[in-house]
């Protein structure tokens, strides 16, 4: 009996044991998840506080290069002359010299069409005629009016009908279609007995071919070198190898804005005798070429100053180092660079102005910088 109790006491000490191990075991685990935990989170504060850092960093030094690049600094640039021989690029498309759409300007059937497609005709040639009834019985009752008038002595009445008569005239004459100028018949879309309205659709295309027309777009940098009577080159697809002269005949007293935003004018050039290989629709490539050497004042924008007014001065340096301010007329080019079109400022002028410090290399090409 008490061998009995005492391997069941023995029993109960091993199980305790075991259990006290597992909890010991159970309790290390824990403490080393903690303490990875502990790290893993360590590790992530310090990689945030590193980047923060880093970031502040960043910051400070971006605000002290756009303090350092904001900074206004004094820089002086000389006025240089350029020349070169210039020529300026063009395209279109070759219009007939003149053209007329004509229209009936009245109403009624057509009673002759006299010309047909490719027909040549000359200026006064009557190309189509519609019902002239009405307009003749109102001429003749006017007349005959007139003519009573006359007999009677009435200077009033006669005076009045003189005036219906012309206005009857002008009635009847509107009931023809006649040649504008010499030229080519291109299009007949009328047949005698068609009904038209005053003025509804065009019934006869006549054009001048004896001289064709384009008018091509220069921006307005260009235009101060071009005249009236200039010559230009032109080249078309359909004469490989080939230049054609045309010439400047027309230039506008307006001009316009194009569609990228600049001032252009729309020139029209004159082809004198043109090949019979050129008709109107033909696309061309072509320039003028400026005779002589164009020469220009340039300097940076930067140095051009402009107040509310519209008014433009530059500051120029004098040789005792002060300076004085001076009104000037400018041209922008482009590319941060002006030309000066006045001529109170010459070659080799110095100009002192404000500008970033960023901004030095670019002095430095115009042939000044900080001082």
């Amino acid at each position: 009996m008490l061998d009995k109790e005492k391997r069941n006491s023995d029993i109960e000490s091993l199980s305790e044991l075991e259990e006290r191990k597992l909890r010991a075991a159970y309790a290390a685990r824990k403490r080393r998840k903690r303490i990875k935990t502990v790290i893993a989170w360590a590790l992530v504060l310090l990689i945030i506080g590193t980047l923060y850092v880093m970031y502040t960093q960043y910051q400070e030094d971006r605000a002290r290069e756009a303090e350092a690049m904001n900074q206004s600094v004094y820089a002086e640039t000389t006025v240089m002359l350029q020349s070169y021989q210039m020529s300026i690029d063009l395209s279109g498309y070759i219009e007939p010299y003149d053209i007329q759409e004509a229209k009936f300007r009245t109403t009624g059937p057509v009673t002759g069409v006299y010309v047909e497609e490719g027909d040549h005709v000359e200026k006064g040639q009557l190309l189509a005629s519609i019902d002239s009834t009405s307009q003749q019985a109102s001429l003749q009752n006017i007349r005959n009016q007139l003519e009573e008038a006359k007999l009677a002595g009435a200077e009033r009445d006669v005076e009045l009908l003189s005036l219906e008569e012309k206005a009857a005239m002008n009635t009847l004459d509107y009931t023809n279609i006649y040649a504008n100028f010499d030229g080519v018949v291109t299009s007949v879309d009328v047949d005698e007995g068609d009904y038209f309205e005053a003025g509804d659709l065009t019934v006869l295309t006549l054009v001048d071919i004896s001289k064709l027309k384009a008018t091509v777009e220069i921006d307005e940098i260009d235009m101060q070198y071009v005249k009236e009577g200039m010559s230009a080159y032109l080249t078309f697809d359909s004469m490989p190898g080939e230049t054609i002269e045309a010439y400047v005949s027309y230039i506008p007293m307006l001009g316009r804005y194009s569609d990228s935003g600049i001032g252009v004018v729309d020139v029209e050039l004159t082809i004198d005798n043109p090949p019979s290989s050129i008709i109107p629709g033909y696309s061309f490539e072509g320039i003028i070429n400026v005779e002589g050497d164009v020469s220009m004042l340039i300097v940076p924008q930067a140095s051009v100053t402009m107040s509310r007014g519209g008014v433009t001065t530059v500051n120029r340096k004098l040789p005792d180092g002060s300076t004085e301010t001076v009104q000037v007329q400018v041209q922008y080019l482009g590319e941060n660079l002006v030309q000066i079109l006045s001529s109170n400022i010459s070659e080799g002028d110095v100009l002192v102005y404000q500008t970033k410090s960023g901004m030095s290399s670019m002095m430095r090409m115009m042939g000044g910088g900080p001082r």
